[in-house]
């Protein structure tokens, strides 16, 4: 159901406070770029540090500012499952296309926990979902056999493989066939997993180069590999750059440096400083974004 170039949007802060000026701004732009959907309240959004309140509020503020012209996918996961239906349901009412859920961490739960989490949230909210498994992020491996088994769930459609393996993503294609929509959680692993079958990315560097994220995806579902492969090999150095820190801190520091919103993160999260920004600085000239 989920298909294209997805971006994993930041969310701006000003004061220790939301920045929805700032917010409407990047929405404005991913949308005039080509970007195929926003993804709110992920990983790449801090959703670690918003409160309740923020989370709601975000949600909320991107599905109206959208304004259906592309799917809005919230990032509703947790590592408590009513946590989770919870903010699921608001999703829901806020009118979200669909939630983004996380594997549970910390606690690491067992391969038939993570089942049951999950089939605890599509049995609780009538709304598309779209698993998340990042291990290097939650210590838990969403092995490709629960994967599949999820899929007789009708409301779970779609997956953002993060796991850093291509066999691992390669598995889960073959055994979910078309039952689920696979993007990968890596933008350097993107083309690789559309050669194999993928259906586009939940992308970190599509915030800063949402039109190319967006042709390369396009490129690839219609088979122009050798324009794919010219994207890919362009972007892979912005895409290192992006992760020379912990993600979100570069993006968020990229998207200063290109004038679109403050570099305001909240502990324990804080900003790039000394070589590491010189090189990311560097990475956005040498691509044209600076």
């Amino acid at each position: 159901m989920f298909k294209g170039s997805l971006v994993a949007i930041i969310t701006p802060f000003r004061n220790g406070r939301l920045d929805e000026e700032a917010l409407g701004r990047l929405i404005e732009w991913q949308i005039a770029e080509g970007t195929h959907g926003i993804v709110p309240c992920g990983t790449t959004g801090e959703s670690a540090t918003l409160s309740h309140d923020e989370h709601r509020r975000v949600i909320e503020f991107t599905v109206s500012a959208v304004n259906q012209r592309v799917p809005v996918v919230a990032g509703t996961g947790s590592n408590s499952t009513e946590e989770a239906i919870a903010l699921t349901r608001h999703a829901r009412q806020a009118g979200a296309d669909g939630a983004l859920l996380i594997t549970p961490y910390y606690n690491k739960p067992t391969q038939e926990g993570l089942y049951r989490h999950y089939r605890a949230i599509a049995e609780s909210v009538d709304l598309p979902l779209m698993l998340y498994n990042i291990p290097g992020r939650t210590s838990v491996n969403m092995l490709p056999a629960t994967v599949a088994r999820l899929t007789h769930l009708p409301t779970i459609v779609s997956i953002k493989e993060g796991s850093g393996s291509i066999q691992q993503m390669d598995d889960v294609l073959q055994l979910c066939g078309d039952r689920l929509t696979v993007l990968s959680g890596d933008d350097a692993m993107t083309l690789p997993l559309m050669a194999l079958g993928g259906h586009g990315a939940v992308s970190v560097v599509a915030n800063v180069a949402p039109r190319e994220s967006a042709t390369l995806v396009t490129a690839a579902s219609k088979g122009d590999f050798a324009q794919a492969r010219m994207l890919h090999r362009r972007l892979v150095p912005l895409v290192n750059a992006l992760f020379l820190e912990t993600n979100p801190i570069p993006v968020k520091t990229a998207l200063a440096l290109m004038g679109r919103c403050g570099d305001e993160m909240r502990l324990p999260l804080c900003g790039m400083q000394g070589e590491t920004k010189e090189k990311l600085a560097a990475a956005l000239k040498k691509h044209g974004l600076i």
